[in-house]
């Protein structure tokens, strides 16, 4: 199996595999503070992965991406448009419906120092591939006492989508951050897609890429810092999407599009909210989030996935430890429901969070919550 990648990706021109040198990159900190500037273009996420991706296998031979229909059919979701007629068939590859298999080759190939991006059509069926996300590529590193490295990104959409029923709608932010070995991330933004995309392809560490289906026509302001291709974002640390006085509301990927509503809501009822983008779950910036805490002594957590040992669960319990004296209310946690996707509209809207229930919770932890009573 290594001999046919090795083959692939070395056709038609020197071979990358004589020097064993990758190329390096730095990623500036800085990138993770910056706001958008007021004259940045727009770009969809959808087109934001897609340069990522390209960008990334131009600058470096030993990258290629692998999957179900990214090819010939440029990807379920068209996230690798043009690439397989830029880059061929020996760098895009088409694979069976069999996620065991196609990831444990690409595993297989992160060890022999190429740098492959495994596409899931959805997370949900990386659960076909757990054992080689898990034993093979998160834990080799300890195993062999540093001695191999498994640069390998798995990339897909998480979560829900919208009528696709319990099998197709789970989120896996919390399943794959709980692994010691693995790196996690949650982009929003078109920014946070590019940068965040190049930074895992860069790492020498298997990532967990965990994208949002009903995001990738969704349209944000890109910099002209973020589309150089020089551009990445660091992992581990999270943006301050909003800054604010009065209550802490963290959440990543769509959910962030839905505290930032919720953030105007608040703010015409007299109530300034800081809205935290994770970007990454793995490693957590707990500095970012405490600091927040310490300054608005309130803290609101939204996720989309179940609430039992769910990431909101982890942010609790930093601040417990590290900010307790300064809570000045009940940390409020909004999850999805404690069950399987229902397929029915109606039921599926109330098993997500919605932008209200955001709202009622920060207005709860600001003791602003109108009583049942009075409301009669």
């Amino acid at each position: 199996m290594l001999g046919f990648i090795r083959r692939k990706i070395g056709a038609g021109g020197s071979s990358l595999l004589i020097s064993g040198q990758s190329l390096q990159w730095t990623c500036p900190a800085v990138s993770a503070l910056r706001s958008y500037s007021s004259g940045a273009k727009e770009m969809t996420v959808r087109d934001a992965l897609n340069s990522a991706l390209d960008e990334e296998m131009s600058a470096d031979p030993k990258v290629f991406l692998m999957g179900e229909e990214v090819g010939e059919y440029q990807g379920a979701y068209k996230i690798s448009k043009g690439l397989l007629e830029k880059y061929g068939p020996d760098r895009v590859l088409d694979t069976p419906i069999t996620e065991a298999g196609f990831t444990g080759i690409g595993v297989g190939a992160a060890y022999y120092g190429l740098r492959p991006v495994v596409e899931f059509m959805t997370f949900n069926f990386s659960m076909q591939a757990i054992d080689h996300i898990i034993n093979s590529a998160a834990k080799s590193n300890y195993m062999s006492a540093g001695q191999i490295n498994v640069p390998i990104v798995f990339r897909g959409p998480n979560g829900a989508a919208a009528g696709v029923g319990a099998q197709h709608s789970q989120c896996y932010a919390a399943w794959y951050a709980s692994v010691p070995g693995l790196k996690v991330l949650t982009p929003y933004s078109s920014e946070d897609a590019r940068g965040l995309l190049k930074a895992a392809i860069r790492d020498p560490d298997p990532v967990v890429f965990l994208e949002n289906e009903l995001l990738y026509g969704e349209s944000f302001p890109v910099s002209d810092e973020a589309r150089d291709s020089s551009f990445c974002l660091p992992i581990g640390k999270a943006k301050i999407e909003r800054e604010g006085k009065d209550v802490t509301i963290t959440a990543f990927s769509k959910m962030v599009g839905y505290s930032l509503k919720a953030a105007e809501i608040l703010a015409t009822e007299g109530i300034s909210a800081e809205v935290i983008n994770l970007r990454s779950i793995r490693p957590l910036d707990r500095s970012t989030i405490n600091a927040s805490v310490r300054k608005t002594n309130r803290l609101v957590t939204v996720e989309e996935g179940f609430p039992q040992h769910g990431v909101g669960a982890e942010i609790c319990t930093s601040v417990v430890e590290e900010s307790f004296g300064y809570l000045d209310a009940p940390v409020e946690r909004i999850a999805g429901a404690d069950v399987p996707m229902p397929y029915a509209a109606n039921l599926e809207r109330l098993a997500v969070p919605q932008v209200e229930d955001i709202v009622r919770a920060a207005k709860r932890a600001c003791y602003r919550s109108v009583a049942l009573a009075a409301a009669a």
